[in-house]
């Protein structure tokens, strides 16, 4: 048993998604979206921290973090326990981020994501795209998505991560996951080796820089269906971020490209419950028709709220609409509307009077859609 192990037990008894450990700071977790500290537990620091952290790591990944102050990979604790650990460096020294990956990969359903987006499994080619900021909940999703085409269908999914998340066992499907950067130097290399690996998916673990993006446009053209995930919050500001990644004189050519292969973005946010402990998620929901691929290649992208509202009845959905609906279902309460809806004026009316005040005082964000 590994010495930090007695704090992912704690993690995992408490229900927590995340562990936080730093040079000169105590133990903490995130519990239902709050930090809290682990209790009696001392100030980490010194030498038996760096072990502490070396124990679990490859001993080149730990030499190269050393020198680089940077690594990512995953550890399991047991079969029930696997973890995605992220070790940096800061002001104090040592520091590390671990999140639980759940080994059981939740279905759709279970998850209440729409069921709308099953009509991505069904898709032979083309781009879709998993967005949201960070610990929104993405990879969870995809996993989901991915396990419903490998219990259905039988197709050939490479899946290039760092580090592999949630691990796949082939079902109707052969799954081969690749993880960056020690079964595959890049995410761009990984893609490019997938073009000839007989390849009917694609998944991208992380569509971060030009050379990435530019494959995985390329691979949706050439036959692939490829799954993509970005740190961006809606459909509109998706596509403004993969066209805005190149520099202006290819943009015309980008949105061009992107106009013809993409098939969908679902972004998605967790929200903090009201009605019980936990978060639940909201997604925006866009598929692509004629209407968008126009919008696309003419770079009007603020009409797409437009088109995601006109499109509901083909399972478009515009992520205020579904907080909103949370809203009032009583999931969530005012103030976490609140802050996470875009138009933000649309949900003041249900904030306590103190709070409505604030929100005058502050300033509200415009719509940007």
């Amino acid at each position: 048993m590994a010495t930090i192990d007695r704090f992912f037990q704690h993690l995992v008894s408490e229900g927590g998604s995340d562990l936080h450990l730093s040079e000169g700071e105590p133990p903490k977790i995130r519990k239902h979206g709050s930090i809290v500290s682990i209790p009696n537990e001392p100030v980490l620091e010194g030498p038996s921290f760096e072990e502490m952290l070396e124990e679990i790591a490859e001993p080149k990944a730990f030499a190269r973090y050393k020198k680089s102050g940077d690594l990512d990979f995953a550890y399991a604790m047991d079969d029930e326990s696997r973890f995605r650990c992220n070790y940096l460096k800061q002001q104090n020294g040592y520091a590390a981020v671990f999140r639980l990956i759940p080994t059981k990969i939740v279905s759709l359903e279970d998850l209440n994501i729409p069921s709308v987006i099953k009509e991505f499994a069904h898709m032979r080619s083309g781009l879709v795209l998993i967005t949201g900021p960070t610990g929104s909940g993405k990879s969870t999703t995809l996993a989901a998505l991915i396990d419903y085409i490998n219990t259905n269908f039988s197709r050939h999914i490479i899946t290039v991560e760092e580090p592999i998340e949630f691990v796949h066992r082939s079902k109707q499907s052969i799954i081969t996951q690749r993880e960056v950067p020690i079964q595959t130097p890049t995410f761009s290399d990984g893609l490019r080796s997938s073009l000839r690996e007989d390849a009917d998916i694609v998944l991208v673990g992380e569509m971060r820089d030009l050379e990435t993006i530019s494959l995985a446009l390329t691979a949706a053209e050439t036959g692939l269906l490829v799954f993509g995930t970005l740190h961006t919050n809606n459909a509109r500001k998706t596509i403004d971020r993969i066209v805005d990644v190149f520099p202006a004189s290819q943009q015309a050519q980008i949105r061009t490209m992107l106009a013809a292969s993409l098939k969908g973005v679902v972004a998605q946010l967790l929200m903090k419950r009201c009605d019980t402990p936990g978060r639940t998620a909201v997604n925006e929901i866009l598929f692509s028709n004629t209407a968008v691929a126009s919008i696309i290649r003419e770079g009007k992208t603020q009409k797409l709220y437009d088109v995601i509202i006109g499109g509901k009845s083909e399972g478009m959905q515009f992520m205020d609409d579904a907080i909103w609906d949370k809203l009032r279902e009583g999931i969530v309460s005012p103030q976490e509307a609140y802050m996470k809806a875009i138009d933000k004026t649309r949900f003041r009316n249900f904030l306590p009077e103190e709070d409505a005040d604030l929100a005058i005082a502050s300033g509200e964000s415009p719509m940007e859609h």
